[in-house]
């Protein structure tokens, strides 16, 4: 697959730009949006992504186009997972719910920048290193595996990671929140607030959270033109995909179990992936392993709809009459 560098550039100033026309038009004046704001905006997305997804099959062909759709549904699907993490984390600071939107976008498009650099590492290291899909495809079963237990022990609150408190520690925080500032002059001295925190914890949750997406898109794609836009994609809509579900991600308790299924497969795929490129001298004296037919990109894609869409019925079904279903956010995301 061919991209030239001015489809890149494009593609790039495409997202900056609709990053920044969300600033404008929804982030700069402080508001919670209403479900129908949500639900519109939430719509436009995924219309655009899978326009997107169109143009791309139509100038590369089918199976590209395939693996985009795939990417794609892959990583919207653990981007939904993420909003728990989220959920958790405004409340855990208490954050203003007129003020939810700047965060999120800011910390959205911290993770975009974060996962490029992440992605363009991972192409170079597949590129030279073919081995790499072994550690990929373990890392995935193991991530899978943990995903699926009852997270029994785990706390229902945020613990801060390392990096919060060591910016704690350097830069003094203010006890409240102003308006939506990050940092703020108090007593002749510059202080940040709790909202740079909040920024912080989102984008660097989403950072640890890319260590299991870009191994699973690379397990389908290894192109990285479509790994970076069904990222993009899955990243953008994640904003309003927050105030759109809402209460309702509660009620969506056996997602987790469907996303592990789903990273146990690619990570099967990747396994088998390796085998067919096997440059390991220990194994099998460094000659391919054919064996095992690859699995087709193609079957991936039917697989994650039946998983995502058969977790969703379910999950549908368990909660269905339970108003006050209540399900710990924590019990939802991914074990780091």
């Amino acid at each position: 697959m061919h991209v030239d560098l001015w489809v890149w550039v494009a593609t790039i100033l495409g997202v900056v730009g609709l990053l920044a026309f969300d600033f404008i038009s929804h982030v700069r004046n402080p508001h919670e949006p209403t479900m129908k704001e949500a639900g519109t905006w939430a719509s436009i997305y995924i219309s655009l992504a899978v326009v997107f997804g169109g143009g791309l099959w139509s100038v590369w062909g089918s199976d590209h186009g395939i693996e985009y759709f795939a990417g794609f549904l892959t990583e919207y699907s653990l981007s939904v997972d993420n909003l728990f993490v989220f959920l958790l984390i405004m409340s855990t600071f208490a954050v203003p719910r007129q003020h939810q939107q700047k965060v999120l976008l800011i910390g959205i498009s911290f993770a975009i920048l974060m996962r490029g650099i992440f992605i363009a590492l991972g192409a170079a290291i597949i590129e030279n290193f073919s081995w790499i899909f072994y550690v990929f495809g373990v890392f995935l079963l193991y991530t899978g595996w943990q995903l699926s237990r009852p997270d029994t022990d785990e706390d229902d609150e945020y613990n801060e990671n390392a990096f919060i408190r060591a910016v704690r520690r350097i830069f003094p925080v203010t006890e409240d929140y102003v308006d939506d500032k990050i940092s703020v002059v108090r007593n002749g001295k510059r202080m940040i607030t709790p909202m740079a925190i909040v920024m912080i914890a989102i984008g660097s949750t989403d950072l640890l959270f890319a260590f299991d997406s870009i191994p699973a898109i690379f397990g389908l794609t290894q192109e990285p033109y479509i790994v970076f836009t069904a990222n993009a994609w899955a990243l953008m809509g994640l904003r309003q995909l927050y105030f759109l579900l809402g209460g309702l991600l509660e009620r969506l308790v056996y997602l987790s179990y469907g996303l592990a299924f789903i990273l146990v497969w690619i990570g099967f795929k990747l396994i088998i992936h390796a085998m067919h490129e096997n440059e390991l001298p220990f194994i099998n004296g460094g000659e391919h392993i054919t064996v095992i037919p690859e699995i087709p990109t193609w079957l991936s894609l039917l697989v994650i709809i039946a998983t995502i869409g058969v977790a969703a019925v379910f999950s549908i079904k368990k909660t269905e009459g339970d108003e006050d279903v209540h399900v710990e956010p924590a019990q939802h995301t991914h074990s780091h």
